[in-house]
């Protein structure tokens, strides 16, 4: 039997992930000095070295490179929530990694790239559309982590009340994105640390 080396097509997969990072990475830049509408795919295709019809090979219209941008911001917080339900102690393990998920929304390039998807949901049914379905699936693991937070602290909580949770904790982490950008002079560290104690707190409350 004829045994077929699959390196080849490894190395065309990885290639293609390659370009599409090159692509995500141009396109984030430009979302981000000239907003979703300025942002045209020449400029796109300038800043990631490549023709206009090699990033149409990859992504339909800017909306599926939004939306691929969106995926990638998801996947990372759905591995965050599984790490943190792997831990021994959830509750400490959701306040200390807190501090970094704080810095990650102060980073002003995060920032601009973020409130820009936003603001173009805010306009685009389809993007809005993105946006909030990975808002809720977002929520939806949340909701799971600060419930077993909760339980192991005695607490019994109504669906209703572990989503208001949820929705004030959104709240705390998405409001830095516009704090970073109207004061960026603030004081990173002991935002995060107030923050961690925020959290606390909320975790404390009555249900």
């Amino acid at each position: 039997m004829q045994i077929t080396d699959p390196t080849p097509h490894t190395t065309e997969a990885s290639r293609a992930t390659a370009r599409r990072q090159q692509i995500l990475a141009a396109a984030a830049q430009c979302f981000r000095e000239h907003g979703f509408h300025g942002a045209s795919i020449a400029r796109i295709s300038k800043i990631a070295g490549m023709s206009a019809g090699h990033i149409y090979h990859y992504f339909e219209n800017k909306e599926a490179i939004i939306a691929a941008i969106v995926a990638q911001d998801l996947e990372t917080l759905l591995t965050l929530t599984a790490e943190l339900r792997a831990a021994c102690n959830v509750r400490h393990a959701l306040i200390e990694r807190a501090a970094e998920g704080v810095l990650d929304q102060l980073d002003p390039d995060s920032a601009a790239l973020k409130v820009e998807i936003v603001a173009e949901a805010a306009r685009n049914s389809h993007v809005a559309q993105i946006v909030r379905e990975a808002d809720a699936t977002c929520r939806r693991e949340l909701m799971v982590t600060i419930r077993a937070i909760r339980s192991a602290a005695g607490h019994d909580d109504t669906p209703e009340a572990t989503a208001d949770m949820v929705e004030v904790l959104a709240a705390l982490f998405e409001g830095l994105l516009l704090r970073t950008i109207r004061n960026p002079e603030l004081d990173r560290k002991h935002v995060a640390q107030r923050i961690q104690l925020a959290i606390n707190d909320l975790l404390d409350q009555p249900g």
